[in-house]
């Protein structure tokens, strides 16, 4: 059996090498047919190729062919269209030049016709030029004649008259100086009706409107201070002990007091109207209290000073709250409260300040000025009146340094400089102050004059009038606020009364000083007189 396992292994051996040599045939056979087949495969792909190329050769040429057939075509077409273009476009132009020569026919015949024009009235001209000069010499020619005739009429009227030209001349312009003395006189006093209706009525609206809208005391307050006493008894009390409470009042106080046989009063007495008001807050305090003695007296007057500065100041802020003024400094505002307990001819400062601040705001606004600094500069304009009792100089310089030392603005300093006319007035503000002053000043009721001021100054109105040449009587009326001339008709005539008047105006202006304002009337008077026998 072992033997036969050996057979059959050596058998399934030999099979298998004999297999394995006829694979190895078999693919050598499918290599060779591979490549028998592929180079046929190349041949005929190469035949196909040399096909294809002369096929599109023939093609290539069949295309060329068509497309020149088509390019001469358009070439063609185009060419057909160009020409049409040319043929359109050139008749065109042919029409267009055609028309230019057309207008420059016509221009040129318009310029021939303007030439002829211009011929024509050239020769016109020059017709007309030697019309002129013919009768140029004409002219001249009867120049000559008239110089000729005139000479002999003066000879002719020299020798009726008597008189020579020069003297002839002298009489004429006399009489002519005459007449327009005359006319002149008229004009001027035609003109000055008109200009002074005008302007007073536009002046007398605006100050009357300003001054309707202020409301002001007309009752002055008075310079005399008097205190009350309970009794005759209490007098005594306040002399003290050998006049010692009497001398420690009036030395703590500066105040003179006046006890004399008046009853149940004392009167204070002082040129600072401050320490006077000061003293008699002391004085009345000391009465309510009834212990009057040094010690007593000296805590009174100290409580009545504290009392006064607070006061001071109470009335500077009240006035500058009334004035509607904003931003003024605290020392401006302790002098203006200063000025309640002084007084000007009877009229209190403050008061007339604030009445001047409000007139020359009201005033300001109706023409156009700057209103605060009017309302600012009429409020401070007489704090100067504070200031001059310490150093003696104008108040209204005073008052300016004092501002302008304040940081005021320099509209505001130079109104308070300009107000009495101690400098020059630039602005209308400055204007307005002045006129503003005079108004508050000048209203009835406002000031108190003395009579001996008085009669000086209506004196001095009348010698004023008296002094012009034709003046017979002159009477000042209405409070020196009017004048009223009589002048001697065979001197003065209705022309020459006019310029008189205003002569005696220019003169009032320029000699005296007085509020408001002066009418000056001329009057002439002529009286036939005759008697029935």
């Amino acid at each position: 059996m072992i033997k036969n396992s050996k057979e059959q292994t050596v058998q399934k051996h030999n099979k298998g090498g004999e297999a394995k040599g006829g694979g190895f045939g078999n693919f050598l056979l499918a290599a060779v047919g591979i490549c028998i087949g592929a180079f046929g495969s190349t041949l005929i792909t190469q035949k196909q190729q040399s096909l294809d190329a002369e096929k599109a050769k023939a093609d290539a040429e069949n295309i060329i062919a068509e497309s020149k057939k088509a390019a001469e075509e358009i070439k063609n077409k185009k060419l057909t269209e160009a020409r049409d273009i040319i043929h359109q476009e050139r008749s065109e132009l042919e029409k267009e030049r055609s028309e230019r020569r057309n207008e420059i026919q016509r221009s040129e015949r318009r310029i021939q016709q303007k030439e002829d024009n211009l011929e024509k009235k050239l020769d016109a001209l020059e017709k007309r030029e030697k019309g002129i000069a013919s009768k140029e010499q004409e002219l001249a020619r009867k120049k000559e004649q008239v110089s000729l005739l005139e000479s002999k009429r003066l000879e002719e009227l020299e020798r009726i008259a008597h008189m020579t030209t020069e003297e002839a001349k002298d009489v004429l312009l006399k009489r002519v100086e005459s007449e327009l003395q005359q006319e002149i006189a008229v004009r001027v006093k035609s003109m000055e009706e008109q200009i002074k209706e005008t302007a007073d009525l536009k002046s007398k609206r605006i100050i009357s409107t300003a001054i309707q809208k202020w409301a002001s005391e007309q009752v002055v307050e008075s310079t005399v201070s008097v205190v009350p006493l309970p009794n005759d008894e209490m007098k005594g009390r306040i002399i003290g002990r050998e006049g010692r409470n009497i001398r420690m009042l009036e030395s703590l106080t500066g105040v003179d007091l006046i006890i004399d046989d008046t009853p149940e009063a004392v009167v204070l007495s002082c040129f600072d109207p401050i320490r006077r008001e000061t003293a008699r807050i002391a004085l009345e305090k000391l009465i309510i209290d009834a212990r009057i003695h040094p010690a007593r007296i000296e805590e009174m007057v100290e409580k009545a000073k504290k009392e006064m500065e607070s006061r001071i100041w109470q009335e500077g802020e009240q006035a500058v709250f009334e004035a509607g003024v904003t931003g003024l400094h605290p020392e401006l505002v302790k002098v203006l409260g200063k000025l309640r307990f002084r007084t000007s001819y009877g009229q209190n400062v403050l008061t007339h300040s604030l009445e001047v601040a409000f007139l020359a705001g009201a005033i300001a606004l109706e023409i156009g000025a700057d209103v605060q600094i009017a309302r600012r500069a009429g409020l401070l304009h007489d704090i100067g009146k504070v200031l001059n009792m310490e150093v003696e100089a104008p108040h209204a310089i005073l008052g300016a340094k004092y501002a302008e030392k304040y940081n005021e603005s320099p509209d505001v300093v130079h109104a308070i400089m300009a107000h009495h006319e101690d400098e020059e007035q630039r602005t209308i503000e400055a204007v307005l102050i002045q006129a503003c002053d005079a108004i508050s000043a000048a209203r009835p009721g406002a000031r108190r004059e003395s009579l001996e001021a008085y009669v000086k100054r209506l004196e001095k109105l009348e010698q004023v009038a008296n002094n012009f040449e034709g003046v017979e009587k002159s009477y000042a009326i209405q409070a020196g606020r009017e004048i009223r001339i009589i002048v001697k008709p065979e001197i003065v005539d209705d022309s020459k009364s006019v310029i008189l008047a205003r002569d005696i105006v220019n003169q009032i202006e320029q000699e005296l000083e007085y509020p408001g304002q002066i009418k000056v009337t001329v009057i002439r008077e002529t009286r036939a007189v005759d008697f029935a026998k």
